[in-house]
């Protein structure tokens, strides 16, 4: 158990040099490897960082690196030019598909004694440590998990194995996770590097994932105040401990406490990364904390076109809308085909404001009905485009027509609670 390299700070920013020379003495330290397989994340995750890491990592390797993972989980696959703009020149022969409903094996379980224990009661199944087959029988030597840690809605702070048993896992496993989050609840859950979620997969970790030679690398992203985004910290290790320096930089870098409530927000969805809500949803998580009982929060989506990236919980989603928790509770007992999806139960329990505070959607290839059926308000993305312009807003309060404005450029990259919400869920 070791950390092979440590570097970053609130005002740290490694140059790509910089990045690359701990990615070499980190690998370095690991000795000499002949068979190593990459698990970055995929193209939703493209302001990681993880990109450029994995070259570096290809470049060191060269022919030991026999194996590209993309931890997809149930996204969509890289198209090739996607593939092209996160990691340059590494060759696409080397990226193999993540099926996450057939393609992977159970190495153990955790109890459902301890899942029940980690709900507060709530919940009572057991949790299977899945992965994609490669990792058990690709004979590897090395296997190296790269991600950002960052505040997320699921597990409290990304990356360190949920690349690994979420990234990389099974359709049981990916459910039941995201299930096990939304029932706990959320504002409970962001933002803290300790939940149930993430003591469940170190749970896994700890007793299924040894026998895997596996090394995390994980970064931590932020802006400068240039408005550039730059790498705050690099961490290499294979235990908890690089998990853990990574998140509480994360905390420092990627988390904004706000003295007041926000009243109204309006967050920008980049079309090139969120094509659908069930990624476009940041925008709602990651703000929830910040907004003002009866706020208001205004989504401009130009890429968004669907609603899940999986065909099965699309249907699910505009079936139920982002109807709030006690509703979406109900259908999971009346519904057999959501209580066979539990990850589109817990996205629809994120999704909603649960009344509290009103969402305006501005897709550019939905309609209003859809939207509105959907559970949301709908308005126009020209017209509102026109309104918020986002390339002439600053990231934080603007004044617009005469009212305060609070302009998000990209929610994948933080998280945004007010001192209010935060004692309340302390």
């Amino acid at each position: 158990m070791s950390i092979y390299f440590a570097a970053g700070s609130e005002s740290t920013e490694l140059s790509a040099a910089e990045a690359r020379e701990g990615i070499v003495q980190g690998l370095e330290k690991l000795g000499r490897r002949e068979r190593v397989l990459a698990i970055p994340p995929d193209f939703t995750r493209v302001h990681s960082g993880s990109g450029d890491l994995t070259r570096y990592i290809w470049q060191y390797y060269g022919s030991s690196l026999t194996d590209i993972l993309p931890a997809l989980g149930t996204h969509r696959p890289m198209s090739p030019g996607e593939m092209t703009q996160m990691f340059g020149p590494v060759p696409h022969a080397l990226f193999r598909l993540h099926d996450w409903r057939n393609d992977v094996v159970t190495l153990g379980e955790v109890p459902g004694e301890y899942v029940r224990e980690q709900s507060e009661g709530a919940l009572d199944y057991a949790w299977p440590a899945q992965v994609n087959r490669l990792l058990t029988d690709g004979k590897f030597d090395l296997i190296l998990s790269i991600g950002q840690v960052v505040p997320h809605e699921v597990i409290g702070m990304a990356g360190y194995n949920k690349n690994v048993l979420i990234g990389t896992g099974g359709r049981l496993g990916i459910h039941r996770s995201h299930f096990l989050g939304a029932v706990y609840g959320m504002e409970r859950i962001m933002g803290r590097a300790d939940t149930p979620v993430r003591r469940v997969l170190n749970f896994a970790s700890d007793r299924f994932l040894k026998a895997l030679p596996i090394v995390y690398v994980l970064t931590v992203v932020g802006k400068n105040a240039a408005g550039a985004l730059v790498l705050r910290g690099l961490f290499i290790g294979d235990d908890v401990q690089c998990f853990e320096m990574a998140a509480t930089l994360s905390l420092r870098v990627n988390f904004q406490t706000l003295d007041q409530e926000i009243q109204k927000a309006v967050v920008f969805l980049n079309p090139q990364e969120f094509k659908s809500t069930w990624l476009g949803n940041k925008a709602i998580y990651r703000t929830r904390m910040a907004l003002a009982d009866r706020g208001e929060l205004i989504v401009l989506a130009p890429g968004v076109r669907e609603f899940g990236e999986d065909r099965e919980i699309d249907k699910l989603i505009r079936r139920y809308g982002y109807c709030g928790t006690p509703a979406t509770l109900d259908a999971v007992k009346r519904d057999a085909d959501l209580a066979g999806n539990l990850g589109a139960a817990a996205h629809l329990i994120h999704g909603s404001s649960e009344g509290r505070f009103t969402i305006t959607y501005c897709p550019g290839h939905l309609s209003p009905g859809e939207v509105e059926k959907a559970g949301f308000r709908y308005a126009a993305l020209n017209e509102m485009l026109e309104r918020y312009k986002p390339e002439a807003l600053r990231d934080g309060y603007n004044r617009i027509n005469g009212e305060d404005v609070f302009f998000i450029s990209n929610p994948g990259l933080g998280l945004w609670a007010s001192k209010k919400a935060l004692a309340k869920h302390a």
